[in-house]
């Protein structure tokens, strides 16, 4: 409370920012649950006898959940370079600009094809908010709110999905193309107002330190710092100039090779398969089953009042997450969560195998309570997971390698999430949750061997539990000196530095 007190406009821009992430998952859960839109589907599916409905084909069902998905991929390595460039206001400004321009092809696309195109063009934009907004709260806000506030994203998400379900709900009385169509029209509602905040926010002086424009720093620390003299603002100055100078010095000559080089190779696993853990835990399946429930034979409306339910037990819990995240352990919150949602994963396939129509209900609560553990652990566990274990030299190569990870695993998801839905392919309606039970197991069983404890953990004393390769269940109980460094830990570094 303290820090929140003294940093007051910092954390006012940062949560600002953050309202980017808000509209970005407004934006990218439209298309999934559109699938399950009567009148979505007349104009860009076909008419299937066997099952007297429209339907949009498997293929490209496929197309239009990965389109996205790969044009965030690309949005974000271009904001790699871009915000390194020009800063991240005005990456922002440029980005929400284009965004305004891509939507119009979303909006009068005439066929799949055009809103394939549109959506990939959107997900660059996406991709620029999901990278950008995260490093922008972490560079402008203090080390001990920066936690709360780069988790905060997690949140942003929840609520912006949230308002989707309303609105979707809201508009499917709607007859005509415009039942999908006002829900497409309202993303032009984001981006000119957060134009303007991105216009009038102060820029992260730590980007203005890295490009030597040190009197811009100066101004840009004055108006995050609020009531701080000159004197403290110069001392916080000289400190990002020694701390970015320090950093260059370490992360000279880094590549991503290093990241499966000897010691950081378990590091580099173990970025990866945290992150990967939120797709193989069934994602694509549970986290937004209103395709799967219409499809099932629940009534359309039932199954957008159980996504609206379900999007609300996300929000509530992600915000308890915060109170978890600071009493329990990483660990022990990962294993946890995991292993819950791979027995509600099982669960629902064999209700769908023994009770068929009759346990949707039931098959809903228990989507609902999948997302509500998701949302309580490795939700918002895994950005913490993979910013910590990582080593500060190659930290954004990590991250960069565990979010490609990701997507990569996220494309094959939701092409096979596709065709086990559709009822004119493989048809698994409830039955999915066996093979989503099975990955998530498979999480649960890497992360109870392989995921170590790292709460509490200085990043001096993780490169010494690392370079000794201390046992992932051990972690927590060792005994770490960092004045007294192994021979191992020693060596590791004087790798490095050869390096």
């Amino acid at each position: 409370m303290q820090a929140l007190r003294q940093n007051r406009k910092a954390v006012f821009w940062s949560v600002m920012i953050s309202m980017s992430i808000i509209m970005e998952g407004y934006d990218t859960i439209l298309i999934g649950n559109f699938f399950a839109y009567p009148e979505f589907a007349k104009k860009f599916g076909d008419y299937y006898p066997e099952i007297d409905d429209w339907e949009v084909s498997a293929p490209w069902q496929t197309g239009l959940n990965m389109a996205s998905t790969v044009g965030g991929i690309f949005g974000g390595l271009m904001n790699g370079y871009l915000a390194s460039k020009f800063g991240y206001r005005w990456v922002m400004i440029g980005a929400m600009g284009l965004l305004n321009v891509f939507i119009f092809a979303v909006f009068f696309a005439p066929n799949a094809g055009a809103l394939v195109g549109g959506q990939v063009m959107c997900g660059l934009c996406w991709g620029v908010f999901a990278t950008l907004s995260p490093a922008y709260a972490s560079e402008v806000c203090p080390t001990n709110l920066r936690g709360y506030l780069t988790t905060y994203v997690n949140l942003c998400w929840a609520i912006g999905q949230l308002i989707a379900s309303g609105v979707l709900r809201g508009c499917l009385p709607i007859e005509g193309e415009m039942g999908y169509k006002i829900p497409f029209a309202i993303q032009w509602l984001w981006p000119l107002p957060l134009m303007f905040i991105a216009y009038f926010s102060p820029e992260s002086p730590w980007y203005l330190v890295r490009t030597d424009r040190l009197d811009e720093a100066k101004k840009s620390i004055g108006r995050l710092s609020g009531d701080k003299t000159d004197e403290q603002i110069d001392a916080q100055l000289a400190m990002m100039v020694h701390t970015t100078r320090l950093e260059a010095e370490v992360t000279k000559g880094a590549t991503y090779f290093d990241c499966f080089r000897g010691v950081d190779l378990r590091r580099t696993e173990i970025c990866m398969v945290a992150f990967m853990g939120q797709i193989l835990s069934g994602s694509s399946f549970a986290y937004t089953p209103t395709y799967f429930f219409t499809t099932a034979g629940m009534e359309t409306y039932n199954a957008f009042n159980l996504s609206l339910g379900a999007k609300g037990m996300a929000f509530l819990g992600t915000v308890s997450s915060w109170w978890l995240i600071t009493y329990f352990g990483r660990r022990t919150l990962y294993v946890g969560g995991i292993g819950m949602l791979s027995v509600i994963l099982f669960i629902l396939g064999i209700l769908d195998v023994s009770a068929g129509e009759k346990g949707l209900w039931p098959s809903g609560g228990l989507c609902i309570f999948w997302l509500f553990i998701y949302s309580l652990t490795i939700g918002p566990l895994a950005y913490s997971i993979t910013s910590e274990t990582s080593s500060v030299r190659l930290r954004p190569l990590s991250v960069v390698l565990a979010r490609t990870a990701y997507q990569v695993t996220n494309v094959v998801s939701q092409v096979l999430y596709s065709y086990m839905q559709n009822p004119t392919a493989w048809n698994f309606k409830g039955k999915s949750g066996f093979f989503w039970g099975g990955t998530a197991f498979i999480v649960f069983l890497w992360a109870y061997f392989r995921l170590p404890e790292i709460k509490g953990r200085t990043y001096e004393e993780l490169d010494i539990l690392f370079a000794n390769k201390t046992p992932a269940r051990k972690f927590a109980q060792a005994h770490v000196d960092a004045y007294a460094v192994s021979g191992s830990a020693e060596e590791h570094t004087q790798t490095h530095k050869a390096e």
